[in-house]
């Protein structure tokens, strides 16, 4: 049973909770520019810019990646998503076809911002929610000529 004690305690606690979360929702926080080089692998490094929706905007469902590696030139099975990506990366060790799946990936995200705008335009509430995903979306796709150069170059 709580005591006046605990009561106050907790009212002391709750007063002097910072307001800033601790953790951003979402991606939603200014950080400092992640270098793609931070990354073990090129492979972790661009899924974890270009497949994760905390950083990307746009989630890429098993289904997408598959599309994208059939607009790319290349064929492949449904497995989970991180093992389709890394598939995707095996076909994409030359610079010719990392170009062409970053132009199937840039295809499928503005189908998908074109989605989130759609959802504004009708239902003008919801923009707080999209707006940032559509932010994030188009920065990722700014992205894609560093990968290349970074990568391929």
């Amino acid at each position: 049973m709580p005591t006046n004690e605990n009561i106050e305690s907790l009212k002391k606690a709750f007063e002097t909770f910072d307001t800033q979360p601790a953790f951003c929702p979402d991606g939603q926080c200014d950080s400092e520019e992640e270098d793609l080089q931070d990354y073990p692998s090129y492979t972790e490094a661009l899924y974890a810019k270009l497949i994760a929706p905390y950083s990307s905007g746009i989630y890429i469902s098993r289904w997408d990646i598959k599309d994208i590696a059939l607009v790319a030139g290349d064929s492949m099975a449904i497995h989970p998503r991180k093992r389709m990506f890394e598939l995707l990366m095996k076909f994409a060790t030359s610079k010719e076809n990392m170009q062409k799946v970053l132009d199937a990936l840039k295809t499928n995200m503005e189908d998908k911002v074109a989605i989130y705008e759609e959802l504004i335009m009708n239902y003008p509430n919801s923009e707080e929610v999209f707006q940032p995903k559509i932010e994030k979306a188009r920065k990722t796709m700014k992205l894609f000529p560093q990968i290349i150069k970074e990568y391929f170059e």
